[in-house]
Order: structure tokens, then C-alpha cells, then sequence
């Protein structure tokens, strides 16, 4: 009796475990995945870039010469006018001064000798005026011969020219005479020459550097001193160039100084550049940051996260999700009724994490996160929900080069 129960029992033992094997062979393998729901989605490009001003003014020297002194160094603030370096100017002096003494010997020297000729040759003239006379009258009292007056009158006429002459010649050097003003010209140049030996800045701004020390011969070529505008900075990202499709002037931006993770400030993409990089692959992004925090330096690190695209609800899927992309169309696999079905979708917009789709899919639906080897459409297979991370939460550093700089999202399948 003992025997028979035992038979039965395994019998029926055998039984069920043959039962659950074929019921769990029917209800399929457990896989994770996810369940589409709609909500808020943000596309973002990512990367690093670096400060920089809206310009620079490299200051140099305008002539050759030796420094005497340097009155800045990096990081000093300067205003336009400050002096920046003074050179050495004996020759650009010597030269001043012989201006100066050209134009003195004209005004104090050339003018009062031509002034005294103009006095004596107005005295000969009268001088001769008066003999002419004496000459007239004892001629018309017949006391003398006609010669004598005729030589009388050719010695006044000699005199009025002389006087003349000197006259023409005085006017010649008055003040504003050409003589003078070319003097003066050449006082002004020479002048203008030595200001040349004190450098002086510009604009107003931060020295960022300095290439020169007393003692060093500098020439016109060489730039001496960097200074960065004061004023608002701006922020160089270089992108990949396969993010141009998302970009646009204008898109908004999160921006953190690696010096100071803490301490995120807003800025705005003002320029995109026309050409490409071709050994890098990247376009060169500006963005402008209205009112520069303090903290922020010139090169500064920083990494940069641009918004471009925004829904407030959308079907979402995550990226490890998508199979076979190709432009804006992949597959999702979907579990419905228990078994497996291949599901062509329209993508929409695309997060770091997530992707909208368009059409293909609604919201409620179950979607595999991986297919297993043996899974095809048709097989049955029961879903385990995981928790999806959308592109509203998701954050990823951004690349430490910037040649290798992208889109950042997360990867989807192009099998």
C-alpha cells in the first residue's frame, strides 16, 4: 500500500513539473523592459570649451628701440593712456630738438635780419627819391646835364626794386610763410616719432601677457603685451561638426567652470562658424555670457551644455531601446499579448538618454530593452518594467577633447 502511494506521488510530482515546464515554456522567458509613457523631453549637445574675451589688443612698439622700463605685468588692470613701457629716444630727442631749433632760428634769426634789409632798402629807396629830385630841379634850371638825372632817376628805380625785393622776402618768412610751416611739420613729426618710445594701452582691459623686459631690443613686429577687453566674455565650444543639424543662434545654455563646479552661469550662442575644421571635424560655437561672474578668467575650462530642442510631452523611448536607426527611423521590439513584434517608429526629437517618437507607438505600450539570442518576432516572452532614465535627468561629462566633441546622447542600436 505504502508502494502505491509512493508511485503516486511521484508520478504526480512528475507530472507538474512537467506541467510548469510547459507552462512556463508557453508564457516565455522573463526580459526587462520598459513601459512608453509620455512626458517632458530636453536635446542638449554637450561639451567643453574655453573663455574667452569678445576681443583682444595686442599692443607692440612703432619703432625700434630698447626698453627702459616695463610698468605692467599679467593680470593688471589698465585703462587707455596708462603707459604699458617707455624706450630708450636719444636719437628720436636729437632729432626733436633739431626740429625745435630749425623753427627758432626761422622765427628768432631769418625773420628780424629779412625785417632789417626791408628797413635799409626802404631807407636807399628814399634816399634815391630825394636825389632823383634835387636832380629834376637843378636839371630844370639847366645846372647840370640831362645824364646826370637820367642816372638819378636809374639809381631810384635800382632802389624801389632792392626795397621791394626785400619786402617779398620779409613777407616770405611772416608767421604761417611755407618756410614755417614746414618747420613746424617737421617739429610735429619728430614729436610724434618720440611719443612713439611710450607704449601706452589703448583700450581699457586685463594684461594677459608680457614679452618684454628692460634691456630687450624690440621691433615694430613684435608684440609686447596681450590685453582683453573689458566687457562681457564669451564662452569658444568647438562641436563636432554632425551636431550643425540641432544648432541655431539664439538656443540657451548651461555653463560650469571646472574651477568652480558649484557656480553654473547662463549664456547664449551668438555665432556658429561658417566653415569646418577639417583636421578636427568641428564647427566653432560662440556663446556670449552677459554679465561675466567674477570668478570667470580668460582660458578658463568650461563645460557647456546646450539646450537645442524642448517638448513638454512626448512619447519617449529610451535610446538603448532603439534598434536599427537609420536617420529618423528605427525599431523598436514590442511586447504585445505576450508575444514579441518588431515595430517600425518615426523619431522625433533626440535627448541625452531618450528619444521622442512621432508615430509607431503610444503611450501604455511595452517595448524589450534587449533581445536575447533566440528571441525573434513571435516568441513569446514576458516583460519585468525597469525604470527608464529620460533625457529631462540624465547627465553625462563631456568629452575631454574637444576634437572629440558630439552630441553626447546615450548610444542606440544600429543592428
Amino acid at each position: 500500500m505504502k508502494g502505491r502511494s509512493f508511485v503516486f506521488i511521484t508520478v504526480c510530482l512528475v507530472l507538474a513539473g512537467a506541467g510548469w515546464f510547459v507552462l512556463h515554456q508557453q508564457r516565455g522567458p522573463l526580459l526587462p523592459g520598459y513601459e512608453i509613457t509620455s512626458q517632458p523631453l530636453v536635446q542638449t549637445v554637450v561639451a567643453s570649451g574655453r573663455v574667452a574675451a569678445l576681443s583682444r589688443a595686442q599692443v607692440g612698439s612703432e619703432v625700434t628701440g630698447v626698453v627702459l622700463e616695463r610698468r605692467v605685468r599679467e593680470g593688471d588692470r589698465v585703462e587707455p593712456g596708462d603707459i604699458l613701457a617707455v624706450l630708450r629716444a636719444t636719437e628720436l630727442e636729437a632729432a626733436v630738438n633739431q626740429a625745435r631749433a630749425e623753427l627758432a632760428r626761422l622765427q628768432q634769426s631769418t625773420l628780424p635780419q629779412a625785417e632789417a634789409v626791408v628797413r635799409e632798402a626802404e631807407i636807399a629807396l628814399n634816399q634815391a627819391s630825394r636825389e632823383t629830385q634835387r636832380r629834376r630841379q637843378l636839371y630844370d634850371q639847366r645846372a647840370i646835364p640831362r645824364e646826370e638825372l637820367e642816372r638819378a632817376v636809374q639809381a631810384e628805380a635800382s632802389a624801389r626794386a632792392a626795397a621791394e625785393q626785400a619786402r617779398l622776402e620779409a613777407l616770405s618768412l611772416a608767421e604761417g610763410n611755407p618756410n614755417e610751416t614746414l618747420a613746424r611739420a617737421r617739429l610735429a613729426s619728430a614729436e610724434a616719432q618720440l611719443a612713439k618710445t611710450v607704449i601706452r594701452a589703448q583700450v581699457a582691459g586685463t594684461v594677459l601677457t608680457r614679452n618684454a623686459e628692460p634691456g630687450d631690443l624690440v621691433q615694430p613686429s613684435r608684440v609686447l603685451f596681450e590685453i582683453a577687453h573689458d566687457g562681457d566674455a564669451e564662452v569658444l565650444v568647438p562641436l563636432d561638426e554632425k551636431n550643425l543639424e540641432v544648432l541655431a543662434l539664439g538656443q540657451s545654455a548651461v555653463c560650469i567652470a571646472d574651477a568652480y563646479p558649484s557656480r553654473s552661469f547662463s549664456a547664449t550662442v551668438n555665432f556658429i562658424a561658417p566653415g569646418i575644421d577639417r583636421q578636427r571635424g568641428t564647427v566653432d560655437v560662440r556663446l556670449s555670457v552677459t554679465g561675466k561672474p567674477e570668478f570667470l578668467r580668460e582660458d578658463m575650462t568650461i563645460s557647456v551644455n546646450i539646450e537645442t530642442g524642448r517638448r513638454d510631452q512626448a512619447i519617449v523611448v529610451p535610446n538603448d531601446a532603439l534598434y536599427a536607426v537609420r536617420g529618423d527611423q528605427a525599431t523598436v521590439w514590442l511586447a504585445d499579448g505576450g508575444r514579441v513584434t518588431r515595430r517600425e517608429v518615426t523619431l522625433g526629437l533626440r535627448g541625452l538618454a531618450a528619444t521622442e517618437v512621432i508615430s509607431g507607438l503610444q503611450a501604455g505600450a511595452r517595448i524589450l530593452a534587449s533581445i536575447p539570442a533566440g528571441v525573434k518576432e513571435g516568441s513569446r516572452v514576458r516583460v519585468k518594467v525597469v525604470p527608464q532614465v529620460t533625457g529631462t535627468d540624465a547627465r553625462r561629462r563631456p568629452q575631454p577633447s574637444p576634437g572629440n566633441a558630439s552630441r553626447n546622447e546615450l548610444p542606440m542600436r544600429v543592428d
